[in-house]
C-alpha cells in the first residue's frame, strides 16, 4: 500500500510538471525570439531618419556605423535606382536576405523575418525623401534569438525535478503515516483472532483509521466483557446449586446408617465437589468483570424477595435448630436489582452461613432504608471470620471448610459484591451484635458511591421478626443492629 501510494504520487506530479514546464518552456523560447527581434526593429528604426533626407553613401555608412548592429556587420541598408538618370542604387554592408525577399519587402511595404544562413533577418522597409522604399536588414544570430532559453528550461528541470522528489518524499511519509497503524490494526486482529484478548491499538494516524481503532478497542472489549459475563455466569449458575445441594447434604445426614445413606451422602459430597471443580474453572479461566445485573427498567422489592427466601431457608433452619430474626421488611422498598440476582445473592450469604457454621447457630437478615440507598445485613452468631479483608478479595471466602465439608470458592460474596457494586454500592464485613459474622450489603438508588459511616451509626427501632422451633414467623419491635 505504502509503495502503491509512492508510485500514484509520482505519476501524479510528473504529470502536473509536464503538463505546466513544457508550455512554459516554449512562452521562455518565443519570448527569447520576440526580444531578440524587437531589438533588431528598435536598430533599424534608428536609420529612417536618416534616409528620409538623405540617400548619400558616406551619411548612410555613418548611420549604420553608430547603431549596435552596424557596428558588429550585422546592417544591411538597400537603397533602390531612382527615376533620375544619374541616380544608382546604394548597397551598405553585408547582404545576406535573396533579392527577391527585398524586392517582396520593397513591394509590400511590411516588415519580414526571412531564414538565413546562421540566424534570422529582419527586413524593415524605409520611406525615402524621393518617395522610394529602402530596405534595412538587421542580421539576428540563432544563439542570440535563444539567448537565456537554455538556463530558463535548467531551472525548469530543476523545479519540477525538486518538486518530484518533494512529492514522493511527502507520499512515502504519509504512507508510513497510514501503513503502520493499518498494519497493528491487522496484526491485532489476528492476535484476537488467536485468543490474545488483552491486545488493543492505539489510536494513531488519520481520522478514518483512529475511527477503525476505537471501534475495534470497544469490539475487543465487548468480546471480553461477553466472555467474562459467560464464565461468570457459568459459576453463578453452578453456585446457585449449592442451595439444594446444602438441603440434600443435610437430609442425608439425617438418613442413619447404612448402605443407601452412605451410597447417598457420598453421592452428594461428589455433586458438591463437582460443582466447586466448575466454579473455580470458570474463575480462573477470566477474572471477575463487574458489569449490570440487570437491563434498563430492571428492579424488584427488597423486601418480598428477601421474605420470600427466608420462608425457603427457614425450613433448613428449623432442622438444624437455629434461631432466625428478620427485620426491616414490612414495607415496599424498590431497588435497581434484577429479582434472579437478589435472590441469588441473598442465598449465597444465607448458604454461607449455613455451610460455615454449627448447626443451632442463630443468624438474622436485617434490611435499613436510608433513602439514598438500601442495607442489607446478613449476620450470625458463629465464630466469625478471621480476616474480612482477605474475605472480600475475589477468589477467597476467608472461611475454611468445616467438619470436612467442601472448601469455599469465594464466589458467595462475589455474587453479593456485583450486586451491591452494579449500583454504586459495596459489600463490608464486620463482627455482628450476635458475636459472629456480619455481612453488610450496601444497595445504592441513585448509582453514586455509598457514604462512608462509622460502626457507631444505629438504625432506628423497628419491626423484627422471629422464626422459632416451630416455623412460624412472628415480628417484634427492637433496636436494629448496629451499621
Amino acid at each position: 500500500m505504502r509503495w502503491a501510494l509512492v508510485k500514484v504520487c509520482l505519476a501524479v506530479t510528473a504529470m502536473v510538471v509536464i503538463a505546466f514546464a513544457v508550455p512554459l518552456g516554449l512562452v521562455v523560447k518565443e519570448m527569447a525570439r520576440d526580444r531578440a527581434f524587437s531589438d533588431a526593429e528598435r536598430q533599424a528604426a534608428m536609420i529612417g531618419p536618416t534616409l528620409s533626407i538623405t540617400t548619400d553613401r558616406a551619411e548612410l555608412e555613418t548611420a549604420v556605423l553608430t547603431t549596435e548592429p552596424g557596428a558588429a556587420g550585422r546592417m544591411a541598408v538597400h537603397v533602390p535606382a531612382s527615376d533620375e538618370a544619374d541616380s544608382v542604387a546604394v548597397e551598405i554592408g553585408s547582404r545576406r536576405a535573396t533579392r527577391k525577399d527585398l524586392e517582396t519587402v520593397r513591394e509590400s511595404g511590411r516588415a519580414s523575418i526571412t531564414e538565413v544562413t546562421g540566424g534570422s533577418a529582419l527586413l524593415q522597409p524605409t520611406a525615402l525623401g524621393s518617395g522610394g522604399i529602402a530596405v534595412v536588414e538587421v542580421f539576428v544570430p540563432e544563439d542570440e534569438v535563444s539567448n537565456g532559453v537554455a538556463t530558463a528550461w535548467l531551472m525548469l528541470a530543476g523545479v519540477g525535478i525538486a518538486l518530484i522528489v518533494g512529492s514522493v518524499a511527502v507520499a512515502d511519509r504519509l504512507g508510513v503515516r497510514m501503513v503502520q497503524p493499518a498494519r497493528r490494526l491487522a496484526g491485532a486482529a489476528q492476535d484476537l483472532g488467536e485468543g490474545r484478548l488483552g491486545t488493543r491499538v492505539p489510536e494513531e494516524g488519520p481520522s478514518e483509521l483512529r475511527s477503525a481503532a476505537a471501534a475495534f478497542n470497544s469490539m475487543a472489549d465487548q468480546v471480553v466483557q461477553l466472555l467474562a459475563n459467560e464464565r461468570e455466569l457459568a459459576a453463578d449458575l453452578s453456585h446457585r446449586l449449592r442451595t439444594p445441594l446444602t438441603v440434600l447434604r443435610l437430609n442425608a445426614a439425617s438418613l442413619g446408617e447404612g448402605p443407601a445413606a452412605e451410597q447417598t451422602r457420598a453421592a452428594v459430597q461428589q455433586l458438591e465437589r463437582e460443582v466447586d471443580t466448575i466454579i473455580r474453572t470458570a474463575r480462573e479461566q477470566r477474572p471477575q468483570a463487574p458489569g449490570p445485573n440487570g437491563g434498563p427498567g430492571a428492579g424488584c422489592d427488597v423486601s418480598e424477595v428477601i421474605r420470600e427466601r427466608m420462608a425457603f431457608w427457614s425450613a433448613l433452619a428449623e432442622d438444624e435448630g437455629r434461631e432466625v430474626r428478620l427485620a426491616g421488611v414490612d414495607r415496599t422498598v424498590r431497588i435497581p436489582v434484577a429479582r434472579p440476582e437478589l435472590a441469588a445473592a441473598l442465598d449465597a450469604l444465607l448458604g454461607n452461613v449455613f455451610r460455615h457454621t454449627a448447626e443451632g447457630t442463630a443468624f438474622a437478615v436485617d434490611v435499613h432504608h436510608s433513602g439514598d440507598a438500601v442495607i442489607v445485613l446478613v449476620s450470625d452468631a458463629g465464630g466469625g471470620i478471621a480476616d474480612p479483608e482477605a474475605a472480600l478479595a475475589r477468589g477467597g471466602s476467608g472461611r475454611g471448610g468445616a467438619g470436612g465439608r467442601v472448601g469455599s470458592t469465594g464466589l458467595g460474596l462475589d455474587i453479593a459484591r456485583r450486586v451491591a457494586e452494579s449500583t454504586g454500592g459495596d459489600v463490608r464485613i464486620g463482627r455482628s451484635m450476635l458475636g459472629g459474622t456480619e455481612v453488610r450489603v450496601w444497595i445504592g438508588l441513585d448509582g453514586q458511591p455509598p457514604q462512608r459511616r462509622g460502626r457507631g451509626h444505629r438504625v432506628g427501632r423497628r419491626r423484627r421478626g422471629v422464626i422459632g422451633r416451630g416455623g412460624k414467623l412472628r415480628f417484634r419491635s427492637d433496636a436494629g443492629p448496629n451499621l
